[in-house]
């Protein structure tokens, strides 16, 4: 059993940690966590924050600069997703794209008859060539670290998705803190769709701990070596 438990929002007696895998079921059920867990997991995000950046500094210099020579627009993209209950924060990446991409997504793809929101384009031409090396290799994460640090995000825990996700279980994945990494993200998610990241997600709050955080943030560091999962 993890540190947190998913539980019913009205159990029978005798209900414990429950398994939440139909849609139909996750509107009854709410992400109980444990203060120890989350304490610790905050104080652990603090610290590996921080040496992260101090380690990366040299390297997102570099990256800044090569983004500037590249292409026209600014180092860092910005875009509000969904924090924790819902609450919108800016999330931060290396801009990968030409700088007026989300005006030209219309060019490339008819968001009106998307119905998954999670758009993936293998050979998107708004993509710059900096921008695809940085995506291979998940580089351009590496900004939010210092959402890590603000409190908006964790090292590990379900995406921030920018598009609505009308699906009960995506209501549990918001009563959590959104993370870097995580077991949808060390899983292939390249080759899955919405309903995959989220009945991975829900694995992960059922089996949620600092042990399990600390091995998927150590698968993360493997793919990225490997380019494994990566957009």
């Amino acid at each position: 059993m993890g540190d947190t438990m998913i539980a019913e929002k009205n159990p029978p007696p005798n209900t414990g940690v429950v398994t939440v895998t139909e849609t139909s079921d996750a509107s009854r059920y709410v992400v109980v966590p444990s203060r120890t867990y989350e304490t610790a997991k905050r104080v652990i995000d603090v610290f590996l924050a921080v040496a992260a950046i101090v380690v990366a500094l040299p390297l997102c210099l570099l990256i800044a600069i090569l983004i500037k020579l590249n292409s026209q627009g600014p180092v860092l993209f910005r875009q509000k997703r969904p924090g924790k209950d819902g609450e919108p924060f800016e999330l931060l990446k290396f801009r990968t794209m030409a700088k007026d991409a989300e005006h030209r997504l219309h060019e490339v793809i008819d968001v009106e008859d998307t119905t998954d929101p999670l758009i993936r384009l293998d050979d998107d031409p708004r993509v710059t060539g900096v921008g695809h090396l940085l995506r291979v290799t998940s580089i351009d994460e590496l900004p939010q670290l210092v959402n890590v640090l603000k409190g908006e995000m964790s090292l590990v825990g379900p995406r921030p998705i920018s598009r609505p996700i009308h699906d009960p279980r995506n209501d549990l994945r918001l009563q959590v803190t959104p993370g870097m990494t995580g077991l949808w993200q060390v899983s292939g998610r390249k080759n899955g769709d919405t309903d995959f990241m989220l009945r991975k997600d829900l694995e992960y709050l059922r089996r949620r701990s600092l042990s399990f955080d600390m091995l998927l943030l150590l698968k993360t560091v493997l793919a990225v070596i490997k380019a494994d999962g990566a957009r």
